[in-house]
């Protein structure tokens, strides 16, 4: 099996699984009770959250415990647009967002939020000159993602980030689902009030995520109920899966030194590979601007779900969009916004790397793709 989707999913850690099932099996409890299986619980919820936020260079107080990206995006720009409305309605993001993002700016819309969606160029980025002329005395909030999830395009954050510490009442929102372990940002040196991240992008499990909230921010919670989370997620902890989470983020971290250049040099051979085949457009680069685990192509005039289920008869494993997206037959909604048309749109494939990925499965793929690509042009013909 040679598996390419590691920005839809990656495989957990077979660690990461012992960890849960011992904490799951030793640790029962219920965090909030005030017995001795809840205190136990309760200590492995407080070494998990101390890990975490030592590892992402924040104060445990500041991490708040998740589902996942989706849930994480949400509170942050929920949180902050409902609960701050009186200073102003006005949002910024960009049109490039995740649909967890896009779409709950869609709904803030409604509500009767003004949104300034930011354009991108070719290559997938915002502009900070654009961002200086949408921002108003009545904006509350900038969100963006830092890492495309589907073309890896890396956001100008440190600019950004330094733009907005001259606007103190604005709150800087970002997405590093698709960043954290991969492409590094500080929080607090980048000005950043709230990021997100899912543990399940880095060897953790499904459903577990977290919120970095800097101290002082309030927010309007999503979930009410209880007092858990600083009273901004109501409900009993996940405690096997943050132990989970923290025991994944700590692994992926350790490896990510020697991992990124080996990102590097996967991406590298993929591209120089694909640039040779017939009928394949690149639609994402590499280097500055880019992340190293990410390659998006086009094969126009081929149907992306032939293509995949093509590879997926001989065990190799890639996707569309974003795997939310991916089951919609519409074109690549990003791709379209970067101006790249709808042929490109409509036949994009995705890969995407991990730390786990090996050479020859690069190289594999690339053989098969110059098999398949001549073949399934020819039967679109």
């Amino acid at each position: 099996m040679i598996y390419l989707d590691n920005s839809a999913t990656t495989k957990p850690y077979k660690e990461v699984l012992e960890t849960y099932l011992t904490v799951s099996e030793q640790y029962f409890g219920n965090p909030s009770s005030l017995h001795t299986l809840g205190l136990e619980a309760e200590k492995v919820l407080t070494r998990s959250r101390e890990l975490i936020a030592k590892l992402l260079g924040v104060k445990a107080k500041e991490v708040i415990f998740t589902s996942g990206g989706t849930e994480g995006n949400n509170l942050a720009i929920k949180g902050v647009s409902l609960e701050h409305q009186s200073r102003g309605k006005h949002i910024i993001t960009s049109v490039i967002e995740h649909a967890s993002t896009y779409e709950t700016f869609a709904e803030l819309e409604n509500k009767g939020f003004d949104v300034t969606y930011l354009p991108v160029n070719q290559t997938g980025h915002v502009s900070l000159d654009d961002l200086k002329q949408a921002i108003r005395s009545d904006t509350i909030l900038v969100s963006l993602i830092h890492v495309n999830n589907e073309t890896g395009a890396v956001q100008p954050i440190q600019e950004i980030g330094e733009f907005l510490k001259d606007y103190p009442k604005v709150f800087f929102h970002v997405d590093h689902v698709q960043g954290v372990t991969k492409v590094p940002v500080h929080f607090k040196k980048n000005n950043i009030d709230l990021c997100t991240i899912s543990g399940h992008k880095f060897h953790g499990l499904k459903g577990t995520g977290a919120l970095y909230v800097r101290e002082g921010i309030t927010l309007s919670p999503m979930l009410h109920g209880g007092v858990q989370e600083a009273r901004l997620r109501a409900g009993t902890e996940n405690v096997p899966g943050i132990a989970a989470l923290a025991k994944a983020l700590r692994m992926t971290i350790e490896k990510a030194e020697e991992g990124k250049l080996n990102l590097m040099q996967l991406q590298q051979k993929a591209i120089a590979g694909l640039k040779e085949i017939n009928g394949i457009v690149l639609n994402s680069g590499s280097g500055d601007g880019h992340a190293p685990h990410i390659v998006n192509f086009s094969i126009p005039g081929a149907k992306p779900e032939v293509v995949i289920q093509a590879l997926s008869h001989q065990q190799i494993y890639v996707s569309t969009k974003s795997a939310c997206s991916s089951k919609l037959s519409s074109p690549s909604r990003i791709l379209l916004e970067m101006g790249l048309g709808q042929k490109r749109a409509e036949s994009a494939i995705r890969i995407s790397f991990s730390y786990e990925t090996q050479d020859q499965e690069v190289e594999a793929f690339i053989q098969v793709m110059k098999k398949e690509v001549p073949k399934l042009l020819q039967v679109m013909r």
